[in-house]
């Protein structure tokens, strides 16, 4: 009920109270006893519209504030610590949202602590022996709110020691992937005392943190000394790098940590958009506050056999957790397997395809092979495996042969209604023929070339058959092409040219100028095409600085998604983009130390970091008929400061403000709200 109505409601049955009393002829005694059953109900209903309206505009205050520690036990900070068990006691009843990402107890617990609130109380019970002379740290980061309104308590970190001193330093920084300089969210970061180089695999991190979405992370207890820092995503619970499929960072840089007094300002709200004041407040400042590690997944060159499968019936494939210039031999069981293949790989020669030759082994549903195959020992040596493979076809022979049956069929009835109505028809059932696909733009830029793919090997190509012409005024000319292979990419193709902008092209494949190794051939094709002009690209001119700039860095453009569009080699210093379409661009490039064209990621065991990557800090716009210059100073930012917000994929998570309802209520009323 709202406040009137309940006012209406009483004053209704204090009236039939008092009716009843002079009825009645109640005296004095009745009439008070009325009165205070009046005031009763009054107080009663004041109390249950009080509850029923908590947190409404009409209803009072809004609870804004955020839960607060009354008790801790053992007390926070405390020295010569042995209890196991800590109980945190607030104001309010609280809740604690996501224990496992969000709250971190260092040095790390190799057996999980038990973590849980109740009611008023959060109780953390350490489960592995305490390590005596230790700073120990319970950072709940901002998982703590109260249990009606979700007040956030704010980053509160819990901390003891089992020593006579306790240890205050923090240090903090950065993990970014290695590869695209994107924030990593939830990898843990350690800190070792330990300087050797094989700490990391042989030792639990010493002191550890866990970094938030801006892949921001703060080590809290450390004590003086020097460090070194390293970024692991965990796979096993053990806080060591023991294997290959983890994330990890390292380096060789070590850290003293420091501190000393410092001023920041805060921003003190009076509502959502109003600013009241900016305080100077004192603090204690923490170094080093901007270690930046790069992460990456180390190279996967333990090599197993995964699985064997046949989707097509024409061809089966293998595939490899690692790849190997030495090709598994295969040897058939059920078959005679000499020449029986026509064998595919990919670029990393970790997925091999066998295409059958055979037609008659095609047909067969159950290829029993052995195969003798590299692979990974317990000693990381490799050594020859020999399997013995049932492979069967997805579909079954007779299932395919059904529903060839059924096509026919239906040809044939088409044809039979041709035939009645006395229409041209087929007396012979067509072969199926090969089918590539063209891959031709409409408008096609001058640096792009044509690209075809063909769903089976080729057994045969007829570049004569193959005609390219050019339109130029009104008349059309043969114009000079080459057909090649592309590379690392089976059974693709590319149509290369000098496109002169602004031409039309007409592309005229005569039919049969393809056979596959099943001895299909290809339908005829005629398609034409326009080369856009150059007055509809821009150009771009990039000027590198900030460190030797030579063949090694290769400078990519990306879009607005962030995907590569367009990629070069320095050259004298720069890097030069032709035919860019107008819209806004982003930079990247990376050191391409082994000039292999490609990113390639770091090893620990060799001591190997990743091939280093910068981005462009700013957007580019291109303009058609524009020719665009841009200075890069490679180095002027530190790598966590570079890539631009508007193509970094991992976003922060949105700040969590200590709500002020109060304040924008009171001025909506026109009052002076005075904090409680």
């Amino acid at each position: 009920m709202k406040n009137e109505e309940f006012a209406t409601a009483l004053q209704r049955r204090i009236k039939s109270l008092i009716r009843q009393t002079n009825l009645h002829g109640v005296g004095l005694r009745g009439i008070m006893g009325t009165l205070c059953a009046a005031f009763f109900v009054l107080q009663s209903l004041f109390f249950i519209s009080s509850c029923a309206r908590m947190g409404s505009p009409d209803g009072g205050w809004y609870d804004d504030t955020p839960p607060r520690i009354v008790k801790t036990t053992p007390q926070d900070r405390s020295v010569n610590v042995s209890e196991q068990k800590i109980t945190i006691l607030f104001d309010e009843y609280i809740k604690v949202e996501d224990v496992t990402n969000k709250v971190v107890v260092s040095p790390p617990q190799l057996e999980m602590p038990e973590i849980k609130a109740s009611g008023k109380r959060i109780i953390v019970e350490l489960k592995d022996s305490l390590k005596p002379n230790t700073t120990y740290t319970i950072d709940f980061s901002d998982a703590i709110s109260d249990n009606n309104e979700g007040n956030q308590m704010g980053n509160y970190t819990y901390s003891f020691s089992t020593g006579e001193s306790i240890d205050t330093f923090e240090v903090s920084g950065t993990v970014l992937n290695a590869e695209d300089l994107e924030p990593i969210k939830g990898i843990l970061v350690g800190l070792y005392d330990d300087l050797s180089d094989s700490v990391f695999k042989t030792k639990p991190f010493q002191r550890v943190s866990r970094t938030d979405s801006r892949g921001r992370f703060v080590v809290k207890g450390v004590a003086p000394g020097t460090y070194r820092a390293y970024a692991l995503q965990e796979s096993d619970g053990d806080y060591l790098f023991n294997h290959m499929s983890e994330v990890i960072a390292f380096s060789h840089d070590t850290y003293s940590p420091s501190s000393k007094p410092d001023i920041r300002q805060d921003t003190v709200w009076r509502d959502t958009l109003h600013i009241d004041s900016i305080r100077r407040v004192p603090y204690i400042h923490y170094y080093p506050d901007n270690i930046v590690l790069l992460a990456f997944q180390h190279p996967q060159t333990e090599r197993y056999f995964v699985k064997a499968e046949r989707t097509d019936a024409n061809n089966f494939k293998v595939f490899f957790t690692y790849g190997n210039p030495q090709l598994p031999i295969i040897r058939g069981l059920n078959f005679d397997s000499r020449d029986a293949f026509l064998v595919e790989h990919s670029a990393k020669r970790d997925t091999i395809t066998y295409w059958l030759r055979d037609t008659a082994l095609v047909n067969r549903d159950t290829l029993n092979i052995e195969m003798s195959y590299l692979m990974t020992d317990t000693t990381g040596m490799l050594v020859t495996q020999t399997d013995t493979l049932e492979i069967l076809a997805k579909t079954s022979y007779e299932r395919r042969q059904k529903d060839l049956r059924k096509e026919f069929e239906k040809w044939e009835k088409e044809q039979e209604k041709k035939k009645k109505r006395g229409q041209p028809y087929d007396s012979i059932f067509p072969a199926k023929p090969l089918v590539p696909t063209w891959i031709i733009p409409k408008d096609m830029a001058p640096d792009r070339n044509i690209s075809v793919v063909f769903p089976t090997p080729l057994a045969h190509i007829d570049t004569a058959a193959i005609h390219l012409y050019a339109k130029v005024d009104t008349l059309w000319y043969s114009a000079p092409f080459e057909f090649a292979p592309k590379d690392s990419l089976p059974r693709t193709y590319e149509l290369l040219a000098e496109w002169r902008p602004g031409l039309e092209y007409s592309l005229e494949v005569d039919s049969a100028a393809f056979t596959d190794i099943y001895n299909l051939v290809s339908d005829d094709l005629k398609q034409g095409f326009k080369v856009k002009n150059s007055d509809d690209y821009g150009t771009l001119y990039v000027q590198l600085s900030g460190m030797t700039i030579d063949s090694t860095i290769i400078v990519r453009l990306l879009d607005k998604s962030g995907r590569m569009q367009k990629q070069t080699r320095a050259a004298d210093g720069a890097a030069e983009f032709f035919y860019i379409s107008p819209g806004k661009y982003y930079l990247s490039a990376f050191v391409d130390r082994n000039g292999n064209g490609v990113w390639d990621t770091g090893d620990y065991d060799a001591d190997r970091q990743p091939e280093d990557v910068y981005f462009f800090p700013d957007a580019i716009e291109c303009k058609a008929k524009w020719d665009v210059t841009e200075r890069w100073n490679l180095t002027a930012l530190p790598r966590d400061r570079q890539k631009p917000g508007a193509i970094t994929k991992q976003k922060a998570d949105k700040e969590k403000k200590q709500r002020n309802r109060n304040a924008e209520r009171a001025e909506k009323l026109g009052i002076k709200y005075e904090p409680q």
